[in-house]
């Protein structure tokens, strides 16, 4: 019943999306509406999806009567929303939360998420909303959770609150699929609890668990954002002194991220190690920039179906991001060719006489080894730093939570720079005036790429998408990043020069120069840690072992000047199917990381405060090619291809339990609108938008 139900949602979605925000907006009478539902019982399912904000709140009278009998409870809302920062003080916010907003924070109009979700949220209503990266959602979600928190202890309004908050008694929880976005959350939190008494604390993975902890016991926490898998472990770990017996809100980020990569155990834990909604009851929100049907799985599980709201503020009419950046495929002659390209790209970017903004660029691989050698190569050609006036920086999971905290920060704060960064980065963190986002490689899905391309063009700013692809690696890129506005730009000369054999102009000579001098810098076995990375990719019908091996063996002997390509264990080989693969070279390779540190000096690793001091070059650390198959593995945000967690995602709060609604035996009942309808607009949603349109390249 409920796959068929879903099925019609997704025939009808295409009419229900036409309804616009607007008319969400509308300021209908809760009572109008429910006389309507009950004296049209066979109106089409259509009708039923009215675009009232009224109807959109309650799908039924005994809903209305329930939010009748909880008014007073919170704060009262106007009947048209507000849409500055300085009107929250007439729905009942506290004016420190306001003198925050617009005297700290400098913020006075109000995003449309903002607008279209604070204001049912400050009633109590459980949400889902949904709205694109980079509009705002987190201070939609802060200011009710904050207000909720101050109206249930309203001594914390006074900043020098004498009572002190414990560790044991914390009173909202903000869950976030990735580290760096945890953290960004966080900083915001702080912000805006800075004229309260209110405790805001973060736990992260990557980070020291005891030193968060002794900061947790030591100062309090009365709002704690977190990830997944750390807060699962403080709540699980009676030592840890860390429990929520009293939670008023429950906030999950990025939902539809958190189910992509593999943390519906953890949620479910969570849920578990919380308390029941019959003994405490919460307010929960989900934000989501999609909602599949696993989002909505999780979300009937979670959210009270007498008392939510779906707040969506995509239009049917939206232009994208994705759509409204520039994209250009560059086509590589080899892989020798990606870094001199990068070079020129930037190059060219920085001596545009018609740039808007100073070049700052995100740079993605799909894999950690390639994102550390690349950043090392950078570096080494001695054309960036803080002398040249574009910065570099590095973020992905073999650096320590407080390294790729200082990375964020800083590439944030910089006018031109360039951040080579794996995919922790590619969904929900806010860089500003990102102005190119250059991804190398295949990427490992149609929406990676998307979210990858979403850290430029943000806020109404411009920017630009490259794509650099091997020729080799293109028929793989037609599959799976079909209907998006790709263009070739073959306008760069170092993607098609041919080394060794094609003559080339003097500043295309100098990037490959410059790349070829590092290259002599850096020792062999980083090299070889890429070059089983490329090797654990995901391939596909276009683009096979053999394409990629060939590949890298040409870079390797043609582009870095090596007499051999790198070795690969027999054992690995056989483990993953490539003792037979042609140009695979069997054996193992001399490790040669002391030359290596003593060609860089003692001082290697301790420039721009990385604090990384002596760690990089560690023998233990590099040569290790076995090691590097688990780089994506960070908070398993890196394993996009592991989309079998998806089977399970139906089974969040047992759906069969909601079914029942509708049933035969409601047969004669007038129809109410179902949780599922709410959703009807958006329900596979993911699915359209995979359209099977070809490529433009």
């Amino acid at each position: 019943m409920f796959k068929a139900s879903l099925q019609r949602h997704v025939r009808l979605g295409h009419v229900a999306r036409q309804f616009s925000t607007a008319a969400l907006l509308r300021n209908a009478r809760t009572e109008r509406v429910a006389a309507t539902l009950r004296q049209t019982p066979s109106q089409p399912a259509l009708r039923r999806l009215a675009p009232t904000s009224a109807l959109s709140r309650l799908y039924s009278s005994e809903s209305a009567a329930a939010q009748a009998n909880r008014q007073g409870e919170f704060a009262p809302v106007s009947s048209a929303p507000v849409t500055r920062f300085s009107e929250l003080s007439q729905l009942g916010v506290n004016q420190g939360l306001v003198d925050a907003l617009t005297r700290g924070m400098g913020y006075d109009n109000m995003t449309e998420v903002q607008s279209m979700a604070i204001n049912p949220a400050l009633k109590g209503n459980d949400m889902v909303a949904q709205a694109k990266t980079g509009t705002g959602k987190t201070l939609a979600f802060l200011i009710p959770v904050f207000q909720r928190v101050l109206m249930d202890q309203p001594h914390l309004a006074n900043r020098n609150a004498m009572r002190r908050s414990s560790s044991q008694d914390i009173r909202a929880i903000i869950l976030s699929p990735t580290r760096e976005l945890a953290e960004q959350i966080g900083v915001e939190a702080r912000k805006l609890a800075r004229n309260t008494g209110i405790i805001v604390q973060t736990a992260v993975g990557g980070t020291r668990k005891r030193e968060s902890l002794f900061k947790m016991w030591r100062e309090g926490c009365d709002v704690l954002v977190a990830t997944p898998g750390r807060l699962n472990d403080l709540l699980t770990d009676p030592e840890a002194k860390v429990s929520a017996p009293n939670l008023q809100a429950f906030v999950l980020d990025e939902a539809d991220r958190m189910l992509d990569v593999g943390f519906a155990d953890e949620i479910r834990a969570i849920q578990d190690s919380l308390p029941g909604r019959d003994k405490v009851e919460r307010q929960t929100m989900l934000f989501s920039a999609t909602i599949p049907k696993d989002v909505v799985g999780l979300a009937k599980s979670m959210v009270r179906p007498d008392k939510f709201e779906f707040v969506q503020t995509i239009k049917a009419d939206d232009v994208a991001t994705h759509e409204r950046v520039p994209q250009h495929l560059v086509a590589v002659n080899g892989y020798e060719n990606i870094l001199p390209t990068i070079l020129q790209i930037a190059d060219k970017a920085k001596t545009a006489q018609d740039s808007e903004l100073p070049f700052k660029a995100v740079v993605f691989f799909s894999n950690t080894a390639s994102v550390q050698f690349a950043h090392e190569i950078f570096r080494d050609t001695r054309a960036f730093g803080r002398r040249q006036g574009t910065e570099i920086y590095e973020i992905h999971s073999k650096l320590s939570q407080g390294q790729r905290t200082r990375s964020a920060d800083n590439f944030r704060a910089a006018e031109s720079a360039i951040l080579f960064s794996s995919d922790v980065t590619a969904r929900g963190m806010d860089f500003p005036n990102v102005t190119d986002v250059i991804q190398v490689g295949l990427p490992p899905d149609r929406d990676q790429y998307i979210h990858r391309v979403g850290r430029t063009g943000r806020a109404g700013n411009s920017g630009k998408g490259w794509l650099i692809l091997a020729q080799e690696e293109i028929p793989e890129a037609r599959n799976r990043l079909p209907g998006l506005p790709i263009k070739p730009n073959d306008t760069l000369e170092a993607a098609k020069h041919v080394v060794g054999d094609t003559p080339v102009s003097e500043d295309v000579s100098r990037y490959f120069e410059k790349i070829s001098n590092a290259y002599a810098n850096l020792p062999k076995s980083m090299f070889r840690s890429v070059y089983m990375a490329y090797l654990g990719q995901k391939f596909g019908r276009g683009f096979q072992t053999e394409d990629v091996i060939s590949l890298l063996n040409n870079w390797c002997l043609r582009g870095m000047g090596w007499d051999q390509v790198p070795a690969v264990s027999p054992a690995v080989a056989q483990k993953r199917g490539f003792s037979r693969v042609r140009g695979i070279r069997l054996g193992h390779d001399e490790d040669d990381e002391p030359d290596f540190r003593s060609r860089r000096g003692d001082n290697f690793g301790r420039n721009d405060n990385y604090g990384r001091n002596n760690s990089f070059g560690r023998n233990s650390n590099f040569g290790r090619n076995n090691s590097f198959g688990r780089n994506d593995n960070f908070r398993r945000n890196d394993n996009f291809g592991r989309n079998d967690n998806f089977g399970r995602n139906n089974s969040f709060g047992g759906g069969g339990r909601f079914r029942q609604n509708n049933n035969s035996r409601n047969r004669d009942r007038p129809r109410q609108v179902t949780f599922e309808d709410k959703f009807a607009s958006r329900v596979g949603e993911g699915q359209r938008s995979s359209n099977n349109s070809r490529p433009s390249f």
